[in-house]
């Protein structure tokens, strides 16, 4: 396959760009690649995820123990390993397990910001998503049937116990 760009060299690199839900497809040499600009992996600007999580660990400018209340980023350090919060920003790996611990404080918003949630929920297969849906459904609608009791809001909770009642029937149908 030619190069989309040029015409000239063979396409070595293809990209699948997804904008706006939009999906674009580009086969081109490397030489057109670099003058468009695009990364390419493996090379001196290509992508490396230890560079896209120090690059996120310093966004938040509150996490520099600014009136947060907590330590400030210099301080905190690792007693297992002896790593340094502005080391592992650096870096953008732990040097133990430990480490979890010692800068938990710090990963909520990190991983709040690049996944979105701070509770991995994964995917769900599609031959029993549908089970499992329901399950997670359940999980959730006990949850706030217990937190409507115990805000006494015994209307709301009663609506609550008749939807899980409703879902477990149809879970025993099946």
């Amino acid at each position: 396959m030619q190069c989309q760009e040029c015409g000239k060299r063979p396409a070595s690199l293809h990209f699948t760009k997804i904008v706006n839900g939009e999906k674009t497809e580009f086969h081109i040499c490397e030489a057109c690649a670099r003058e468009k600009g695009e990364i390419i992996p493996g090379t001196t600007g290509g992508f490396s995820i230890h560079n896209l999580l120090s690059g996120l660990l310093d966004f938040n400018p509150g996490l520099k123990g600014q009136n947060t209340g907590t330590k400030p980023a210099e301080n905190l350090r690792c007693e297992e390993c002896g790593l340094t919060y502005s080391q592992f920003s650096k870096i953008g790996r732990f040097g133990c397990s430990s480490c979890y611990k010692y800068f938990n404080d710090r990963l909520d918003p990190l991983f709040k910001r690049v996944h979105g949630n701070t509770v991995h929920v994964g995917k769900i297969p599609k031959r029993v998503g549908g089970h499992i849906e329901v399950k997670r459904k359940l999980d959730d609608l006990r949850r706030e049937l217990q937190y409507r009791i115990l805000q006494e809001e015994f209307e709301e909770a009663a609506s609550l116990r008749d939807q899980i009642r409703e879902l477990e029937k149809n879970i025993s149908a099946e």
